[in-house]
Parts: C-alpha cells; sequence; structure tokens
C-alpha cells in the first residue's frame, strides 16, 4: 500500500525542489520525498552552464521510465519540472531557447505529464524589466514559450522580480495563456510586499504554482516575516489550488540538516493547509491537560531530535510512541496511587489496633508493587516492540538513552576516566549493569526515581570492585587530581 496516495479531492499539495535537496535528478528524491511526508517533487532538468542543452539524463527513454517506475511505487509525484539552469543563464542569449524548452516539456510527458514547467529569469540581469529592449525581447521569447506550451497543454511559471501590478502588465505585454507567474514568497518578502495582498491583487488564474518558502534563516513555523495560515486563508477565498513547494526556509544553525530542515517545513505547510500528513500512531492525548501533553512532546522530541528525524513521518510516529509511553507511564503511576489511597482509607475506617493496620498496608503495598510491576512489564516491551517498527536496535538505544539522561554512558565513561587500569571483563560487566539500571529506569514514575535506580547499581558496581582489589578512596582522589590538573 502507498504510505501517502494523493487523493484527487485534496486541494493544496506539497513538494520539494530537488535540486535543493541535493537530489537533483538522483533516484533518491523519491525516497528523500517519502521520508519527509511530501507529495511530490519539483524535479529540475539538470545543469546549463555552457551546454546546449541541459545535463538532462531523462531525454534517455530507459532512465526516465525507470525514475518514473520509482516514483510510482513510492506513492511520489512530478508536482513540477524546473529549468533552475535559468537562474544564472540569460534567456535572451539562448538561441535555442525553444529546444531547451521543448526538452523541458518531453521531460514532463515522460514523467507522468507533470502540470507546470518553471522558468526563472534571473539570468536576465537585474534590470530586464525596466530596458526596454532587453525587456521586449524577454517579452517576444515568452510569448513564444507560452504559446508552445498552450499546444502541448502545458503551462510555464515564470520568476520575475516584480509585485502583482508589474506581473500583471508583463503577462498582457507576453499575451499568452501557457504563460503564468510560479509565485515566490522569498521575492515578496524581500521587497517588503504583502503577500496576501500581493497575491489577492494577482489572481488565482496568474498563479500556477508557488515556491512556499523565503531566504534561508529559519524554519517557515518560526519566520515571523511569513504569515502562512493567512496566506492559505487568502488561498481559500482566491479559490487557489495547485503545488507549493519549499526551496529554502533553511535554519541556518543546521543548514546541511537536509531531513530536519525540510521536513520541518513540509510538515508545517501540511499541518497549516490542511493536508494529511503521514503517521501511523495516533497521539493518545485526549482528555489531558494541553500544558501536560506539550510537555512531554517537548520531552520526546529531544530523542527524535538527537537521531535527526524529526518533522519527517518516521519522526512523528516514533515521537507519538515515545510520548503514548510516558502518558502510559502516568496512568499506571496514578491508578495505583488512586487504588492506594482508597484502600488505606478503608483500612484506617474499618481497623482498629496499631499492629492489624500495618500489616494489611504492608500487605496492601506488596499487592500494589506487584500490580504495577505487571503493568510496568506489559508495557515496557510493548513500547520497544512498537519502536522497532521504524527504528533499528541502535536508534532504540538512543531513545532509552535520551530518556534516562544519558546516564548510562555520564557514568560508563566516568567510571574509565576514574579507574583507567579497568580490564576488558570488568568494563563490560560495569556497561552491562548499567545497562540493566536503564531498563529499570525507563519505566520510573520520575526523574528522581530514575536516578535513584542508577544510584543502586552504582553501589552494585563500586562494590564488585572493590571486591577486584580497587582502592576506591584512592583511584577518586587521584581522579579529582588529574582533572584538576586539565
Amino acid at each position: 500500500m502507498l504510505p501517502f496516495p494523493l487523493s484527487a479531492q485534496q486541494r493544496y499539495h506539497v513538494g520539494v525542489c530537488d535540486w535543493m535537496v541535493l537530489k537533483r535528478q538522483k533516484l533518491g528524491e523519491f525516497q528523500l520525498a517519502r521520508d519527509l511526508g511530501a507529495d511530490g517533487v519539483e524535479l529540475d532538468m539538470g545543469g546549463l552552464g555552457q551546454r546546449e542543452l541541459f545535463d538532462n539524463k531523462l531525454r534517455d527513454e530507459t532512465e526516465a521510465h525507470h525514475f518514473k517506475a520509482v516514483a510510482d511505487s513510492l506513492g511520489v509525484e512530478v508536482g513540477a519540472v524546473a529549468m533552475s539552469g535559468f537562474y544564472a543563464q540569460d534567456l535572451t542569449k539562448r538561441d535555442n531557447y525553444m529546444a531547451l524548452v521543448a526538452d523541458c516539456f518531453d521531460t514532463m510527458d515522460r514523467m507522468g505529464s507533470a502540470p507546470v514547467a518553471f522558468l526563472p529569469l534571473g539570468g536576465c540581469g537585474n534590470n530586464w524589466a525596466t530596458d526596454k529592449q532587453k525587456r521586449r525581447e524577454v517579452v517576444k521569447r515568452l510569448h513564444d514559450i507560452g504559446e508552445a506550451a498552450k499546444a502541448r497543454g502545458k503551462r510555464v511559471g515564470i520568476d520575475t522580480p516584480l509585485d502583482a501590478k508589474g506581473n500583471l502588465k508583463l503577462l498582457r505585454e507576453i499575451k499568452s495563456e501557457g504563460i503564468a507567474i510560479f509565485y515566490k514568497w522569498q521575492t515578496i518578502v524581500e521587497n517588503g510586499w504583502d503577500i496576501v495582498r500581493d497575491m489577492k491583487a494577482l489572481g488565482a488564474k496568474n498563479i500556477c504554482a508557488i515556491h512556499a518558502s523565503n531566504t534561508d534563516r529559519v524554519w517557515l513555523r518560526n519566520d515571523s516575516t511569513i504569515d502562512v495560515p493567512a496566506i492559505k486563508r487568502t488561498l481559500d477565498d482566491m479559490g487557489w489550488q495547485g503545488w507549493l513547494f519549499v526551496e529554502r526556509s533553511r535554519d541556518t544553525s543546521m543548514v546541511k540538516n537536509v531531513k530536519m530542515n525540510y521536513g520541518s517545513n513540509v510538515h508545517y505547510l501540511k499541518e497549516v493547509f490542511g493536508i494529511p500528513y503521514p503517521s501511523e500512531v495516533t497521539l493518545d492525548s485526549a482528555g489531558r491537560d494541553p500544558e501536560y501533553v506539550q510537555t512531554i512532546i517537548s520531552r520526546s522530541q529531544k530523542a527524535t531530535d538527537e537521531l535527526g528525524i524529526t518533522w519527517t513521518p518516521v519522526g512523528q510516529n516514533v515521537l507519538n510512541i515515545i510520548c503514548n509511553r510516558y502518558f502510559r507511564l502516568n496512568d499506571i503511576y496514578a491508578e495505583q496511587l488512586s487504588v492506594d489511597s482508597l484502600v488505606l482509607s478503608d483500612i484506617s475506617s474499618t481497623i482498629s489496633g496499631n499492629d492489624a493496620a500495618k500489616k494489611l498496608k504492608s500487605l496492601n503495598s506488596q499487592l500494589s508493587t506487584l500490580n504495577i510491576d505487571s503493568k510496568l512489564y506489559r508495557s515496557h516491551f510493548g513500547f520497544e516492540a512498537d519502536l522497532s517498527k521504524y527504528l533499528n536496535p541502535e536508534q532504540i538505544e538512543t531513545v532509552k538513552d535520551v530518556m534516562t539522561f544519558h546516564v548510562v554512558q555520564v557514568t560508563y565513561d566516568a567510571q574509565l576516566d576514574m579507574i583507567p587500569t579497568l580490564k576488558e571483563e570488568e568494563k563490560q560487566q560495569i556497561l552491562i549493569w548499567l545497562k540493566e539500571a536503564r531498563e529499570l529506569a525507563i519505566d520510573a514514575e520520575s526523574s528522581k526515581k530514575k536516578h535513584e535506580v542508577f544510584g543502586k547499581y552504582k553501589g552494585r558496581i563500586n562494590n564488585y570492585l572493590s571486591r577486584r582489589g580497587y582502592d576506591l578512596t584512592k583511584e577518586r582522589e587521584a581522579w579529582y587530581e588529574r582533572l584538576k590538573g586539565k
């Protein structure tokens, strides 16, 4: 079954630009798009430079068929095909511009009749819109391209530095229904214009697709210069539908982390635009205090952050599994506390005599422990089984370490640093016990209780090392001196 097939009724679709996620015309772009939760990709034609034609491997029918088969198998669409080479190449100086465009149209057909081609005009220079001679040539060529596109049932979306008024004037000059605006939020923000007002002025019929991102600085969800919910409401009111492609909006503190950057932006756009996001695990948050739920989500996200899978479908499922684990622990301990309080109340009201009350209280405590242990046992192994659907054993270890504050590694490293002469079998035994402590600590009801579990095992380790002939007092004093020296 495909993970998230596009619905014919789905009004908005979210994709990523393959050249920006470092997968330009690479088969891996489709798996990456799926990993990010995107509906599709904006596939690039390849570099242009001083070549006669684009560096387009999909000109080969066999290669194109392979690409299409992989995309189909993963449920990922090619929503647009980009001629990004024209970011740097001047359209007015390419005598074979119609051959280049025809190559793009052919590729669109091979990849499933993508409806839109992207043509940036950045290579024409900064003044083409005001230079009358240059503008006439741009308009002439765009008219030719638009008519060719219309004849083949396509539209070419141009990227200009103009606002709505300027774009409408340009489109009237071009006089071709095959040309529209590939709307870019970044351009509007950089010029200090209002996206909502500008889109309304431009009109739905003149926007064929949207580059729904800003320049690299922060993720869209953290970008105060773009009101995405207001944009969504405006597009709804305009009756627009189509593709929103994430081009940039990377967090510059982690600019090379493709999955975190693009996963965050895809997830946010889908969240705001009401597009189903692929998640199999439901967050068990119903009936819980919203502030408590948010606290648990933030705590759980530390694990997916460390794994580098936050804002991906896999990361969302893992996040929900971890949150649900915390919720379940809370329920177990809260339920038992309620039972204990009720039983103790009954004891105090029906039994006289301190000895009898104490014995019954002790018996109840033992029964409570057995009841909790039984529930924790089932919950413990169910948690690991759920994680194993999405993570490998090493990643599951990471989740457990995050949930127990990395005490295993911190304590293990400290032991090795304190006693450099430890034998391999001693190191192994220490690690075994620390991981055993982690398995118990992960079921504890609070951070204090988790540390208490590790404290008991640290005592066991100290006793073990003492029996092996180590003078821990001297070892610790020598270690402190070494630390001071550092």
